[in-house]
């Protein structure tokens, strides 16, 4: 019914105030974002994660399977626990700190790409580096064109001690790189470290 009333007959927009659309969007990207507890217990936490993540339109890759898996509907079945979420992209995805709590029953992600995700902000990677199974599991983290990230989102990164590479990218909050750099350098002197900021 809301629908009905938002769009008219023959698939135009009705005349809605200035913004109205991108608030809508806002307020559905959020309900997509709601953690739903009762949902992890009863179907496991990667299988919870992966329809989160694929309701927010990014893609997940299984361990042991090489294709990623985009498509919500062909999400595999299988007993519990039988897939386990090695890796996320979250390309273009509506992803957003709410949904985070999904995350922390994932003990085999070894790599998260985040490019061009509206939502990730500084609290969103300090919520990353903070969750422990990822703090022991995630090898690999691409950062690009998340407009919102600034250097007190990327310095708290260094809790993800077995991090081994992080790509940076086109981040525009990112004001002093050197000291930034210096700082998860000094935290994780293992980490390869990949720039292409200006």
């Amino acid at each position: 019914m809301l629908w009905g009333r938002l769009a008219r007959p023959g698939g135009g927009r009705s005349k809605l105030p200035p913004g109205a659309w991108r608030h809508f969007w806002g307020w559905l990207n959020a309900v997509f974002n709601k953690v739903d507890y009762e949902r992890i217990q009863a179907v496991g936490p990667d299988r919870a994660a992966s329809e989160w993540l694929l309701r927010c339109g990014a893609f997940v890759r299984y361990q042991g399977y090489q294709k990623w898996q985009q498509d919500y509907n062909g999400l595999p079945t299988g007993p519990l626990g039988k897939y386990k979420i090695e890796a996320i992209n979250a390309t273009d995805s509506c992803i957003m700190y709410r949904g985070f709590d999904y995350l922390d029953g994932l003990e085999h992600v070894t790599e998260i790409k985040l490019q061009k995700c509206i939502y990730i902000q500084d609290e969103c990677l300090q919520r990353l580096s903070e969750t422990k199974n990822l703090q022991k599991s995630l090898l690999q983290l691409k950062i690009i064109s998340c407009g919102n990230v600034t250097d007190k989102g990327i310095i708290a990164l260094h809790k993800l001690t077995n991090l081994e590479y992080l790509y940076l990218s086109d981040l525009p909050g990112i004001k002093e790189k050197e000291i930034t750099v210096r700082i998860l350098q000094q935290a994780l002197p293992n980490l390869e470290l990949e720039l292409d900021l200006e």
